[in-house]
């Protein structure tokens, strides 16, 4: 069964909202067959990556950074991921204060350095999530999952 790996770290009521929309819409009723694995950023281990077909990040944008969680993730998985997860699908959802930018180039420019193929542009919301942020966000999820079901 194709596995959608979920790494987040939540640390807002903000990112909970984005958060649940995205697994959501990962978990829809119009995509069967897809196992949809949750793992916060601090405990998503290299197994983890490999064993899945695609993955949806998510992370706060910290003084113009993605989260230390998450960067960890990622100094983790690299190097043993390198090869074996090339052109598999991600998507990215970020919450910031003011400004995502920076995580945003943060992301992108590791998963480019891993060969994943982003899906779409990320979801982005500063302040609070609004009903079309969060929409997004499932969306995000929705079009992961299906890209990883065939």
């Amino acid at each position: 069964m194709p596995r959608l790996l979920v790494v987040h770290h939540t640390a807002s009521p903000a990112l909970q909202a984005m958060f649940e929309a995205a697994v959501s819409g990962a978990r829809t009723d119009e995509i069967e067959g897809v196992e949809v694995v949750i793992r916060p950023a601090l405990t998503a281990a290299v197994v983890d990556v490999l064993e899945a077909d695609g993955y949806l990040l998510g992370t706060p944008a910290n003084i113009g950074y993605m989260s230390g969680a998450l960067k960890h993730f990622f100094d983790g998985i690299y190097y043993p991921c390198l090869e074996a997860t090339r052109r598999r699908p991600y998507g990215l959802y970020v919450h910031g204060a003011s400004d995502t930018g920076g995580a945003v180039r943060a992301v992108e420019s590791i998963a480019t350095g891993l060969q994943w193929r982003k899906v779409r542009p990320p979801a982005c919301v500063t302040g609070a999530p609004s009903r079309p942020d969060l929409e997004a966000c499932w969306e995000l999820g929705a079009l992961l999952a299906a890209e990883i079901a065939g």
